[in-house]
């Protein structure tokens, strides 16, 4: 995958959509449901998701570690939280989650779009141990939405 590529995943969890934006848009805490990220700290006086606000992330796979950095595009409480990755100065890609009124409760959708030209991407995927990317995401955003279904809906105030 690389440039423009896009994957969505869905879940239907039985949590408020607040709530659920609440657990996605600390992304320091991001760790407790994904795979390859670790979780991170809000940077140049950042404390929060807000437009604008910069994260440094810390992501492993395997023995393999790295850090991006994040900035945060959309945050629109109970609707859609979304942010830009980089590293080293490259665009990396764009991470999100939609969240829409369900029978039952939420549907969560988690959106991953590859920003990375066919180089990049070809050089990072050896770089992390990552050659197929979109595969590997899909997978990871599964079970992201499970964890994060697990937690919400064990706790009502996770």
């Amino acid at each position: 995958m690389s440039k423009g590529d896009r994957i969505e995943v869905s879940r239907v969890i039985a949590a408020p959509a607040g709530r659920l934006y609440g657990m996605v848009s600390d992304l320091p805490r991001m760790g407790q449901w994904s795979t390859e990220n670790t979780g991170g700290k809000w940077v140049k006086g950042a404390t929060g998701p807000a437009v604008g606000a910069r994260f440094k992330g810390s992501n492993r796979s395997g023995w393999r570690r790295w850090s991006t950095n994040v900035t945060v595009t959309v945050a629109d409480p109970g609707r859609e939280f979304a942010f830009d990755v980089t590293a080293h100065g490259l665009p990396v890609a764009g991470w999100g989650y939609r969240f829409e009124p369900a029978e039952g409760g939420t549907t969560v959708t988690e959106y991953w779009e590859d920003h990375r030209s066919p180089l990049i991407a070809k050089i990072t995927g050896l770089a992390v141990g990552v050659n197929d990317r979109g595969t590997h995401n899909r997978a990871a955003m599964e079970h992201t939405l499970a964890s994060l279904a697990a937690a919400a809906e064990a706790s009502p105030t996770s």
